[in-house]
Order: structure tokens, then sequence, then C-alpha cells
């Protein structure tokens, strides 16, 4: 049974076998008063296990782990802890990298060498609903993703072949695309942050998009969204 914190303090898990990257978190976070560091695993194996002991607010992950890949953490933690957010921290910036882990469920992508001194900001960003990603990565996913829209607007789907919102959904949607935060959203819809985070997943998933600037763009394609 996975254990419960303050809704006020921002629980992480590291999955990382660079002690030095290791040491480095635990100091920005131990300084850090909305923030705890439940624990650090170095494999593959032992942040599998963390998913099924814990409740993750924030999961950050490498990719290059002793005895596997970080993905199938990644892919794990979209399963077993859907609200919880996951980014990569990584020196891997190839495309297929960068794919395979949005694909699996990842929600933002930082390069160490240009992560260091923003780790807690990004960390809040990822928590708030935001999808931080290192310049580098941002250029590749927006030059794949115009690659892959056609030269002539598609037609609007089919209503019957449109994704299934419900009007909670279709509601956060239209604040997102109105640039509300995740806060603003469930002040002015009376619930939690944490509901408004659940709701966001479940369109990304419908949706079959990873970040909000994708979702916003897939929902106007097929029309779900007013003028």
């Amino acid at each position: 049974m996975p254990t419960s914190s303050s809704n006020a303090i921002i629980r992480v898990v590291l999955v990382e076998d660079d002690v030095d990257f290791q040491q480095m978190l635990r100091h920005m976070i131990d300084v850090a008063p909305d923030m705890q560091l439940l624990t650090v695993a170095s494999t593959r194996a032992q942040g599998l296990q963390m998913l099924d002991v814990l409740e993750i607010d924030v999961l950050l992950v490498d990719l290059g782990l002793p005895d596997g890949s970080g993905i199938d953490v990644i892919r794990a933690a979209h399963l077993k802890q859907p609200d919880c957010g996951v980014m990569v921290c990584t020196v891997f910036g190839d495309e297929m990298h960068v794919m395979q882990s949005l694909e699996a469920g990842a929600t933002g992508y930082l390069l160490k060498d240009s992560a260091a001194h923003s780790m807690v900001d990004e960390i809040r960003s990822l928590h708030l609903g935001g999808s931080p990603i290192s310049p580098l990565i941002a250029r590749q996913v927006l030059m794949r993703f115009r690659q892959q829209q056609p030269v002539v607007p598609a037609p609007l789907p089919p209503e019957a072949t449109r994704p299934l919102l419900s009007a909670r959904e279709h509601e956060v949607l239209e604040l997102i695309t109105k640039g509300f935060t995740a806060d603003e959203i469930a002040e002015l819809i009376s619930v939690s942050r944490h509901t408004v985070l659940t709701f966001v997943r479940r369109i990304y998933r419908k949706l079959q998009v990873n970040s909000k600037a994708e979702a916003i763009y897939e929902a106007r394609q097929q029309g779900l969204l007013g003028d």
C-alpha cells in the first residue's frame, strides 16, 4: 500500500546511478521548503519496486541505468501512478530516446548539462502541470511534429470518431486553452489541483498527446474547441 504525505510537499523520487547527480539533487531538495526527496533508486529494478511502495508526485528518471533502460520505469509509472509527473534527466538527446520517453509517458525531458541550476524550479513546474523540456529537445519535437502534419489541412473527423471527453474534461480543456494554470482551474471549477491534474492526464490520453501545446492543437484540429 502506497504511503501518504502532506499535499503541501512535492514528493520526489530519483532513479539515477550517477552519484554526483544524486548528491546535487539531494542538496537542492534539502534546502527547498516545498519538496522532499523520498528515496534514490540507482537501478531499473529498484525504480520499478519504488512504484509499488511509495506515492510519488514527481519521478525523475535517467535512461541509461546499469540493469536496463529507464524507459521501462517511465512506462510502469504511467500505468501504476498516472497522477505522477515523470521527467527524464539524461545525457541522451537523440530523437530515438526522446520520442520513446514521451511515448512511454514522460511529460518533461531535460539534458543534464542544462538542468542542474534550475532543477528545483523544473520540478515545481512539472508538478503544476507544465512540461519542462530542454531547448534542444523542444526543437527536435517541434520539427518532428511539423513533419508529420499534412500540407493540406485534413478535414474534421466525423463526430462519432472524435475522442469522447466528459463535460468536466471539456471544461478543463477550454480553460487550458485560455492559459489558466492548474491552480487557477481548480479554483474556478471548485475542485482540488490534484483532480485538475487527473483531468489533464485523461485529456492527454484520449487525445493521444504528451503536452498542452499538442492537446490544444489536436483539439482544434478535431473541432473540440469553440471559436
